[in-house]
């Protein structure tokens, strides 16, 4: 990872990831990846009175979706589900200390694995999801997986 000239912070989630794991009985959990980078993420969430109370994560990929991945969950622990909206792909990058941009994709990896954990717990409550649809916030684009959430 060092040739791309990586933060402390990057190699610190990366080598030391916060919150991998599943919940086995989660409120929330979101698929998103691209097999043909390399970069798939799962993540898991727990809500109580919409807070979210818990994140975890399954990635396989770059040194950099790792980090980023470790870093959302950081980022959405104890947060309302409208503050956790509000965490973007550059957020993420920003509290990394930044990420070269030919890895900026890894990014919007955890963006959309949380707003996806958060449309499906919607759909558990019985409530519209339709505002947690992932943004498109980068040019490059990760398969979206829906269907299976378990």
């Amino acid at each position: 990872m060092s040739d791309l000239n990586y933060s402390d912070k990057v190699m610190d989630h990366f080598l030391h990831p916060r919150n991998v794991g599943e919940i086995l009985d989660a409120s929330g959990i979101g698929n998103v990846g691209n097999p043909i980078c390399g970069d798939v993420m799962k993540m898991y969430i727990k809500v109580e009175n919409d807070i979210i109370t818990d994140a975890k994560f399954k990635t396989f990929g770059c040194g950099a979706a790792i980090a980023t991945s470790s870093m959302v969950t950081e980022m959405v622990k104890g947060k309302s589900i409208t503050d956790a909206l509000k965490i973007s792909n550059r957020a993420v990058a920003e509290a990394l200390g930044g990420l070269p941009q030919v890895k900026m994709h890894c990014s919007v990896l955890g963006e959309q694995a949380l707003r996806l954990a958060l449309a499906d717990y919607y759909r558990k409550t019985g409530r519209d999801p339709s505002a947690f649809e992932p943004k498109n916030t980068d040019n490059h684009e990760h398969k979206i997986d829906k269907a299976d959430n378990s």
